[in-house]
């Protein structure tokens, strides 16, 4: 048997997966390399802690070159095109061609895409945005603290809801509670929507039941830096005197410039074997779209992406060894949610149950909370 190529491209945690579990059911002559434009991994469910001062950019973050000493090949670099009928890829003028292709590079964030957005708050999915959050939040002593979506889908549904109840409970820990309004200004109709209706309203009322301020369906349409104000496209306006967000999100340019995105903008994928149209390329995470029985499409969420890697690679080693039994991803996924005063909450179940997903939505405890902690701690020791 000829020796093979595995491209795979992105270190999130799709791609991180992906290339960890390739390498580990794959005989040493078959290369896996693995391509990112940045030199580390950071752990995402942690900015929520980073933004609050509990944790450190270094503790959350692990070098990509590490995996080198799994056997992976690790190669920084800008991917400037993606030939998806020949499984080639060109990084920074140089060409790699594949016998497999794995595309597991996730949402780019899109703040520039609303007018004033970017000048005026801090992204709450960057590591930049989280850290200058942090900064910012540990100056502020009064005020409307206000948190944002900025369109109706985006990943880690839950986020944003962590990131308001996370933040009214610094407060009244630092003993300004009195002194600042706290709101939250959703695009969507409700929280975690795709969850089901159950889901939604003990999501909205844990955030309500904080003082929190809920507005659903208020869709950004710009925001004034300079008299702190935001529009919406139906009318309203807020003021601010600290604002985070969720950025809009969209495919990578190189993946929509490759012709691989469907008329919603994302790489549509067969929703148990995440292959695409092009024999050999699969797609995995955030960068793609796998529609509901409900008319929603599966949240873009890391649980989702690691499943789904582990899936391709045991597929892919099986079509190159010959051993195993084929893999379906089966759509069933749980995530954290933080509420404040170490606590959290944790929802789970099958998302491609029909016609609803069915999701049980467990109450918040110190357990849960100590859980992800844990789930944090594991997840860096065991891929890196």
């Amino acid at each position: 048997m000829s020796d093979r190529t595995l491209l795979v491209l992105g270190g999130g945690v799709g791609g991180l997966v992906s290339a960890v579990e390739l390498r580990r059911r794959l005989g040493p002559r078959h290369r896996v390399v693995l391509i990112d434009r940045e030199a580390d991994h950071v752990f995402s469910p942690s900015l929520l802690w980073l933004m609050t001062g509990r944790r450190e950019a270094a503790k959350i973050s692990r070098p990509l070159e590490r995996l080198q000493r799994k056997g992976i090949e690790v190669l920084r670099g800008e991917i400037e095109a993606i030939e998806p009928h020949d499984r080639r890829v060109i990084v920074d003028g140089r060409t790699f061609e594949g016998d497999y292709v794995v595309v597991s590079l996730g949402a780019d964030l899109a703040p520039g895409s609303i007018p004033g957005l970017t000048e005026a708050g801090h992204d709450l999915y960057a590591l930049s945005g989280a850290e200058g959050l942090r900064d910012a939040f540990a100056k502020f002593g009064s005020g409307r603290l206000v948190v944002l979506t900025a369109a109706p889908a985006y990943k880690c549904p839950a986020a944003p809801y962590e990131a308001v109840m996370l933040l009214e409970a610094e407060c009244r820990k630092r003993g300004i509670r009195d002194r600042v309004h706290v709101d939250l200004f959703a695009a969507e109709p409700g929280p975690m929507g795709v969850a089901g209706p159950q889901v939604s309203a003990a999501v909205r009322a844990l955030v309500e039941g904080k003082g929190i301020g809920f507005h659903p369906e208020h869709q950004v349409t710009a925001v004034d830096p300079v008299a702190r104000r935001i529009s919406f496209a139906n009318g309203a306006h807020a003021e601010y005197d600290l604002l985070a967000y969720v950025p809009p999100h969209r495919a990578p340019r190189v993946v929509a410039a490759a012709d691989m995105t469907g008329a919603d903008g994302w790489v549509p994928v067969d929703r148990h074997t995440l292959e695409t149209s092009f024999p050999g390329v699969f797609a995995i995470g955030d960068v793609t779209a796998i529609p509901l029985a409900l008319g929603k499409p599966l949240p873009k969420a890391g649980v989702f992406a690691h499943g789904q890697a582990g899936t391709v690679a045991r597929n892919i080693a099986l079509a190159i060894e010959g051993k195993g039994r084929p893999a379906r991803f089966d759509g069933h996924g749980g995530c954290f949610i933080e509420t404040g005063d170490g606590k959290a909450g944790f929802g789970s179940g099958d998302f491609y149950a029909e016609p609803t997903p069915r999701i049980a939505l467990h109450a918040p405890g110190r357990l849960w909370h100590v859980g992800k902690v844990l789930f944090e701690k594991r997840w860096l020791w065991r891929w890196f």
